[in-house]
């Protein structure tokens, strides 16, 4: 269901948390490792280099929280977790990816221009 008034433009319309946190850079690269399928927290941080464990696990839970990653428990010895992207989160996949391979390909041209600007000043 469509709500006709939202608009994230609007200082309180709900969808701003929405939008945050799928901007943030760890939501993105998290959706993006775990876009080949599920993955144990291990493997997304090894996928995820330079993210924090507590980052992870507090980026995890919001994400799950949003409906957007599941956690499944097992019930094993040594316990193991497994997240995996819901209906909802795939929705991310492709534009999460796009942005990703949008910085790959133009971080040469962003790079130049940072360094003029900085040399500008």
């Amino acid at each position: 269901m469509t709500h006709p008034e939202w608009n994230v433009m609007v200082a309180t319309c709900p969808s701003r948390t929405s939008l945050a946190r799928i901007a943030n850079k760890w939501t993105a690269m998290i959706v993006i490792a775990l876009s080949g399928g599920s993955l144990r927290f291990g493997h997304i941080r090894q996928a995820v280099q330079g993210i924090s464990g507590k980052v992870l696990t507090d980026t995890l839970r919001d994400l799950e929280r949003d409906g957007i990653v599941s956690r499944k428990s097992f019930d094993e010895m040594p316990p193991r977790v497994e997240y995996a992207l819901t209906d909802l989160g795939r929705t991310l996949q492709e534009p999460l990816t796009a942005l990703g391979r949008w910085a790959e390909a133009n971080i040469e041209e962003v790079e130049r221009s940072r360094n003029s600007y900085d040399a500008n000043r």
